[in-house]
């Protein structure tokens, strides 16, 4: 394929899916969009994109069809469901799911996509709205390898870091792992902040001389300094976080593993959805001890 003559289709352009099309048409390539909410597509239809109004209709005039929505569900229902990918002619065609889904369900669209003469991987992503705005997402793959050789330029475009990790569904179980790691980080990071201000520390300079040691992290990096301007948009919501932990524990349950850190982050962040901030960003955990104000 010559890569600036790609057919890209793209489905669901949130906060994340909408800055990874925007690399795309900025590196030539044709992308066609779908989204369950046409007006956020607008942008990037002005852009250049073209719109089809089901996934159907972009996977028939795509070769590389990407598709990063919410939930498992509505990964069923954009390949399985009415006017969905495998209900147009895949043959010949990559499917790439970004979505953090279920290692379970990765498997079904690999076999699926096999039995219609098309290939698959999944691929969910890590770096939240700013990875995707500056194009350094980790991408975690599972599939073949020959096909992650045929969607590594775009790869590239996407992230900094990219790598195949086994077989179908080892994308998944990667961002499991992933996910597992970020949840002690944030709940860290916002204990770390509850603490230094209790303790009347300077909180700004605290960060400072903690980003330069072993406290060195992500998530503070990336976060403490919106909790501090209280901003709280999401870079990644808390209701789709709520989504990976529970998946993550429901994965380590079928390996007879108990994770009792993971469940404690997600009772916290269970919590937090209760109180009616399930549509936050992740950093928005500091609300269980701080006001907004």
């Amino acid at each position: 394929m010559e890569v600036n003559s790609m057919k890209i289709g793209f489905i669901g352009t949130g906060v994340m899916g909408r800055s990874i099309v925007k690399h795309f048409l900025n590196a030539g390539h044709e992308v066609t969009v779908y989204n369950r909410t046409k007006s956020k597509t607008d942008e990037l239809v002005a852009n250049g994109a073209a719109w089809q109004a089901t996934p159907a209709e972009v996977a028939n005039v795509s070769e590389i069809i990407f598709s990063m929505v919410g939930y498992p569900s509505d990964v069923e229902e954009i390949y399985y469901g009415t006017n969905s990918i495998f209900s147009a002619d895949v043959a010949g065609k990559i499917l790439v799911d970004l979505t953090t889904s279920t290692p379970t369900l990765a498997e079904k669209i690999y076999q699926t996509a096999k039995e219609k003469g098309a290939e698959s991987l999944d691929a969910p992503v890590s770096g939240g709205d700013l990875g995707a705005q500056n194009g350094t997402l980790t991408i975690m793959v599972g599939g073949d390898q020959s096909t992650f050789d045929q969607v590594v330029s775009l790869f590239e475009i996407m992230g900094k870091s990219y790598s195949l990790q086994g077989g179908p569904g080892a994308g998944q179980h990667t961002k499991m792992a992933n996910q597992i790691m970020i949840a002690g980080t944030m709940t860290g990071m916002t204990e770390m902040l509850v603490y230094a201000r209790a303790a009347n520390l300077d909180v700004p300079k605290v960060l400072e001389t903690l980003g330069g040691g072993a406290a060195q992290n992500w998530s503070m990096t990336n976060y403490a300094p919106r909790i501090l301007k209280s901003d709280y948009s999401p870079g990644f919501f808390v209701k789709h976080f709520i989504k990976d932990l529970k998946i993550a524990l429901d994965e380590a349950e079928k390996m007879q593993l108990d994770l009792p850190a993971t469940k404690l982050a997600t009772e916290l962040y269970e919590r937090l959805a209760d109180q009616g901030f399930e549509n936050d960003g992740t950093q928005a955990l500091i609300k269980l001890w701080w006001s907004e104000s």
